[in-house]
């Protein structure tokens, strides 16, 4: 059946009611009753189910984080089966496939590595503009180590002669008949209504220190926002679709998410979700909305040009949600950009990641309900703090280095963001360049690194291996 498409309409608000989970004890911490509601609802499972499932695909997801640095490159993507409850990952080899098991994870030997694909993707990407009208878009699809592409029905064979124009092996990919065409949610709201230049609505994503994020479809930078006011300090649509609005004096961000039921999702985190897990959407036309996370790093072609890099998923949505806040459990996943369908009929909705807006304008999330998130290592002769967005990397002391002349104990406390994996290393100057000496790399927010070294200069090194915010280094040295 063809699905009703999502319009560029106006949107009146609806508040919907959410289920809620009053009687149960979220299994993951920081988790609210209203995401556990909303998860029984749409998936139509107990509250008991919902809160095992998200402690499942918790555990899941820091399985998925220790993976990732273990294989290298011998990982081919990963997904959380419902079913089996647990995390499958693809693997190029035996070795690695034996690694995986090792760690819990189920095992499945593929062609293709992750980054191979992701390289695959790029040459479609590169083309897009030269993409036919009748695709709607393509995206990685892990489960199959294939790349998936939407076409309509009727254009099968023009979608297959632009894969292969695109250079991009015919084995490579899957074309897919669809009824899909995304187009942008404009004129929305998404957590909290704001509103552009002389009316046109949209929706606030996630807190920021000094503003929030939203869609780029939203607004270009430079325009004016009111309630809250502020102004678009940046924006990025088509290509991208994420926005950084800087909010005056006198507005407030708060590190949560509202469940338009009268209360408010605290939000942990911005650590990435396997494919596989529960997301959940806020929107003030269709309220609180769940669905699985199908693919990343998906490509979308909406009328104004192809946007790359999104999240697919099946979270419905209606004109009136864009550029709200998508969050899995208790950490932010992305900002709404468009989709197709409805919440009567079912639809398919694309986010842009949270973490990759971050990054590119250097912000920092807000967290735990308006307070960012900090360590305690307190009891360290020597204490630093900064903020790193995910992939950013940091200096210290205050970017420079500092040097003992005798031998003896250095010891380093990393307290990162919750939800998040910071990294610490210890180097020393070698004469010509920085060695890594010692290092803390867990799945984890915080480490600690103790180091029995020589006279000689040295400095720590801070890494946001995933997620964003706010870090506490405490070190000693001899």
């Amino acid at each position: 059946m063809a699905r009703r498409l999502v319009a560029l309409l106006g949107a009146a608000v609806a508040v919907s009611g959410v289920i809620t989970a009053m009687t149960v004890t979220s299994a993951v911490a920081g988790t609210s009753a209203e995401v556990l509601g909303a998860l029984q609802r749409d998936f139509g499972i107990s509250a008991g189910e919902a809160a095992t499932r998200l402690s499942d695909e918790d555990r899941a997801a820091k399985t998925d984080r220790l993976l990732r640095k273990k294989l290298s490159h011998g990982y081919g993507g990963s997904w959380y089966d419902p079913a089996k409850a647990k995390l499958v990952v693809a693997v190029t080899g035996d070795d690695a496939a034996k690694t995986a098991r090792a760690d819990g994870a189920e095992a499945v030997v593929v062609a293709r590595t992750e980054a191979q694909l992701d390289a695959l993707k790029s040459k479609l990407d590169n083309r897009s503009a030269s993409s036919p009208r009748t695709v709607a878009g393509w995206y990685v699809d892990v489960p199959s180590n294939k790349i998936v592409l939407l076409s309509r029905g009727a254009a099968l064979g023009a979608a297959h002669s632009f894969v292969a124009a695109s250079g991009v092996p015919a084995d490579a990919v899957s074309v897919v008949a669809s009824t899909e065409s995304p187009r942008p949610l404009i004129d929305v709201v998404g957590g909290n209504a704001y509103y552009i230049g002389s009316g046109t609505r949209c929706s606030v994503g996630f807190s920021v220190t000094d503003g929030f994020v939203t869609a780029g479809h939203c607004g270009n930078t430079g325009a004016s926002t009111s309630q809250p006011t502020g102004q678009f300090a940046g924006s990025s649509f088509p290509g991208n679709d994420y926005a950084y609005v800087r909010v005056a004096a006198g507005n407030t961000p708060i590190g949560a998410v509202n469940n338009y039921a009268g209360g408010r999702i605290p939000v942990a985190g911005s650590q990435d979700a396997p494919v596989g897990s529960s997301i959940c959407r806020s929107g003030s036309t269709t309220g609180w909305r769940c669905g699985t996370i199908q693919a990343r790093n998906s490509s979308v072609t909406y009328p104004q040009g192809t946007v790359s890099g999104l999240i697919r998923t099946s979270a419905c949505a209606e004109p009136g949600d864009s550029g709200g806040s998508a969050i899995s459990g208790s950490q932010a996943q992305g900002v709404t950009s468009g989709g197709s369908g409805n919440c009567s009929s079912g639809g398919t909705t694309y986010f842009q990641p949270v973490n990759e807006i971050l990054q590119t304008y250097g912000l920092t999330l807000v967290t735990d309900g308006g307070n960012p998130p900090g360590g305690d290592c307190d009891d360290a002769e020597n204490t630093y703090t900064g903020n790193l967005a995910s992939g950013g990397n940091a200096i210290q002391p205050n970017g420079g280095s500092y040097t003992t002349t005798t031998s003896g104990t250095h010891r380093g406390c990393l307290a990162g963001p919750a939800g998040s994996d910071f990294d610490l290393y210890l180097q020393k100057w070698n004469g010509s360049s920085w060695a890594a000496v010692a290092s803390g790399t867990s799945p984890a927010a915080s480490e600690t690194v103790t180091y029995n070294g020589t006279a000689g200069t040295y400095r720590w090194r801070v890494h946001a291996y995933s997620g964003s915010g706010t870090y506490t280094l405490g070190t000693d040295a001899p």
